[in-house]
């Protein structure tokens, strides 16, 4: 394991230890490992196998990334419009996570009425969650069309084509989640 790895594993495992109030003898038994395993992860000394780390990250209910994960600040706050936004046509998409998450993006979408955005095709397994917040927004995947009110959410392939449509005669909102298939 990199040292640059160890130190992120040590802080992460220790963080979620102590925000959840357990002793390192606590967690070690939750782990079913010698609360000297948790002791060396913590310091950055260990190397621990797949097998410990999965088991960690189950006893803290967590993801195994996050134990792996670059810290990010506690708290920051990001005023209105200092996120990135782009126009493509006559759809308004800004960007709603200032972090980056792998193989995920997640952006709100601004229709005037009449407005069509043409989706590109995303890598096999891919899936898209699109939610409607007010307006109609009509989507069509794979030949099929879905008509969305506020309220409404609709789950597709990424993979193929798509396009998000305002038929209304006010502005619609929808937001769009995309789940990328990681390569290999």
């Amino acid at each position: 394991m990199s040292e640059e790895l160890a130190v992120k594993l040590a802080r992460n495992v220790k963080q979620l230890r102590t925000g959840r109030d357990f002793t390192q003898q606590q967690l070690a038994d939750l782990c079913g490992v010698p609360r000297a395993t948790l002791s060396n992860i913590e310091s950055g000394t260990a190397n621990p196998t797949l097998e410990v780390i999965h088991a960690v990250a189950t006893a803290m209910g967590v993801a195994l990334e996050e134990l792996i994960a670059t810290a990010r600040a506690d708290v920051k706050f990001y005023p209105r419009g200092s996120l990135p936004s782009r126009r493509r046509s006559n759809v308004l998409v800004n960007t709603l996570l200032p972090d980056h998450l792998p193989a995920t993006t997640f952006e709100r979408l601004e229709l005037l009425p009449g407005a069509r955005l043409i989706g590109v095709p995303h890598t096999p397994g891919t899936r898209e969650y699109l939610s409607c917040e007010s307006g109609q927004l009509e989507l069509v995947a794979a030949g099929e069309v879905f008509c969305l009110c506020a309220g409404d959410i609709v789950v597709f392939r990424g993979d193929q084509g798509h396009s998000y449509v305002n038929r209304g005669r006010k502005k619609a909102v929808g937001y769009s989640v995309v789940l990328f298939q990681p390569n290999g």
